[in-house]
């Protein structure tokens, strides 16, 4: 969950309230919805990126200091949409592994470039020889893997290393550029792009000021018929966290994704009928345990602390009822629950039980003792400490509940609230009894378990640990997780994740409390057909898939 300590002070806040009374914001009167021709005129949307004082940069790879824009102008070989991961067909039309090694896609036909030019499967093999080239534009890392790409009439064929099925969604996701702009740059590390900047994309851009970018609709995109919004017109953010919100309750911005303290009274009570939110589930958040130290190397006390934990109460007083429990198995449910294995009860979410969490440590040789301390099998009281950073508002509130769920069970824990950097330093080096800790949430399901539970990328205690920080260690975990990295056959992933989900339920290396949050507002008087709850065909942060559903508002 986004961290309320990263919100501006009130009294900047309130310094710059007055710009909103006075109507000096930017985006006020911007309400037209739609010109009587089937089509949105504009939609206001967010922050534009490039950091405090932004210059046109529209150089895909360039990620600090790129705009929006980029966004929408330079379009992925497959788009792998966030909530439930379905690979979408966009610039190439299919893709077959003919082996292990060997991924082929198919381009897509009849596609232009904004400048009228072809695009063709040349331009994915310049893409992809000039990122190896300048290493520093390989954001993916993908020619850690690859050996070789290249094109052959309407074919990309890409030669890895060793079988490299986990590879798919990084190459997929690199963004193409034309050969016919991009050879001619003396060096793509510094090229900012700014003038025209050429792309498959549905927008190009029209205009850019320090206070705003606006991109208008290609009309020669090879799917112009999905695109129904003349312009998107990003509005710069910097005048502080609550005087966004004013905004966004004010109904200047058609969607944002921002932090809402109380988002029902701020923005959707604002006005019902138009203003939604949904929230996706994101990255996992996990009670880590040291599995070093005793008892938390015992499987059957860790097994039995999975109903210890009130997980209703964490989602409605610590993350304001923004969230869901998350699953035991690792995945984000509902929108992975295609890779769950049949006959998962409930889909892997282990109730609230403390009954069955004191009578499970009990038969597992946890004992209380007359005053009813919880003792180890030394015949010792156990105590250990959880830490949470300290200025993590929202988590130290759920810290405190899970404390005070152990200490109900005869645990003795202190709560140490160091600095979100020492804390990470402490976790990473395993200097800890208990914390939490984020991970998976993506769609890449070999990094979703391989970061947390590969043995291969954790360390001695006092180490850096590469992501595995828990310091789980396990034959079986990395078969499977090589089986799933090697394997493109959909069945034997779905048989490795299968069994990395057998030993969450059952060894349980680590314990999913609840999912962050993927913020997402919306409004719905000029356009509609918004990702939601209802419609999760992507998340709110999937921008093209989005932008290809949105028609006007039967209401405009």
């Amino acid at each position: 969950m986004t961290r309320r300590a990263r919100l501006k002070t009130l009294i900047a806040a309130l310094a710059c309230v007055s710009l909103l009374l006075a109507g000096c914001t930017g985006t006020e009167g911007q309400t037209t919805a739609s010109s009587g021709d089937g089509m949105v005129d504009f939609l206001n949307y967010g922050d534009f990126g490039g950091g405090a004082a932004p210059k046109p940069n529209y150089n895909p790879y360039l990620e600090t200091t790129k705009l929006s824009a980029a966004d929408y102008i330079y379009e992925p070989l497959m788009y792998v949409e966030g909530y439930s991961c379905k690979a979408l067909p966009w610039l190439a039309t299919a893709y077959q592994w003919t082996d292990p090694q060997t991924l082929v896609y198919t381009v897509r036909d009849g596609v232009k470039w904004n400048d009228g030019k072809p695009f063709t499967a040349a331009d994915v093999a310049f893409t992809f020889t000039m990122i190896k080239k300048y290493p520093a534009l390989d954001l993916k890392g993908v020619w850690t893997y690859l050996s070789a790409v290249k094109a052959d009439g309407n074919k990309v064929t890409m030669s890895f290393k060793k079988p490299a099925a986990s590879v798919f969604t990084l190459v997929s996701d690199v963004r193409i550029v034309p050969e016919h702009v991009w050879s001619k740059v003396a060096d793509p590390t510094t090229f900012t792009n700014a003038t025209a900047p050429v792309g498959t994309g549905p927008m190009k851009v029209k205009s850019f000021n320090p206070r705003q970018l606006v991109v208008e609709r290609n009309p020669d995109y090879w799917q112009a018929d999905k695109i129904k919004v003349k312009e998107l017109r990003f509005n710069k953010a910097d005048a502080g966290g609550q005087v966004e919100q004013l905004k966004l309750s004010r109904g200047e911005y058609d969607t944002n994704a921002m932090f809402v303290q109380d988002i029902k009274k701020a923005y959707v009570d604002r006005d019902p009928k138009n203003h939604h939110y949904w929230y996706a589930p994101g990255g996992v958040i996990s009670v880590y345990m040291n599995l070093t130290e005793t008892p938390f190397n015992d499987a059957a006390f860790r097994k039995a602390l999975t109903t210890a934990f009130n997980h209703q109460q964490v989602i409605d007083r610590a993350q304001l009822g923004y969230v869901t429990q998350a699953s035991q198995s690792g995945l984000v449910v509902p929108g992975q629950k295609d890779w769950l294995p049949q006959g998962l009860a409930d889909d892997g979410r282990i109730k609230y039980d403390p009954a069955a969490a004191d009578k499970a440590l009990t038969d597992a040789g946890y004992t209380k003792d007359s005053k009813g301390h919880r003792l180890g099998k030394d015949g010792k009281p156990i105590s250990f400490s959880f830490k949470v950073p300290g200025s993590y508002v929202d988590w130290v509130a759920a810290a405190d509940i899970l404390i005070k769920n152990l200490t109900a069970l005869g645990f003795n824990v202190t709560k140490d609230t160091p600095t979100p950097e020492a804390h990470d330093q402490e976790r990473a080096t395993g200097n800890y009894d208990m914390m939490f800790g984020v991970h998976g949430g993506g769609c890449n399901m070999y990094a979703n378990f391989s970061d947390p539970l590969n043995s291969a990328r954790t360390a001695p205690i006092g180490k850096k640990a590469d992501s595995n920080e828990i310091r789980w260690q396990d034959p079986k975990t990395d078969e499977l997780l090589s089986q799933l990295e090697t394997s493109p056959d959909e069945g034997t992933q779905k048989q490795a994740v299968a069994g990395l989900v057998d030993i969450m339920m059952n060894q349980v290396p680590m314990i999913p409390i609840w999912y962050g949050a993927k913020w997402f507002q919306y409004d719905t008087k000029k356009a509609e057909g918004w990702p939601n709850e209802q419609d999760p065909y992507a998340d709110g942060g999937n921008g093209l898939v989005v932008l290809t559903h949105l028609v006007p508002s039967s209401g405009s």
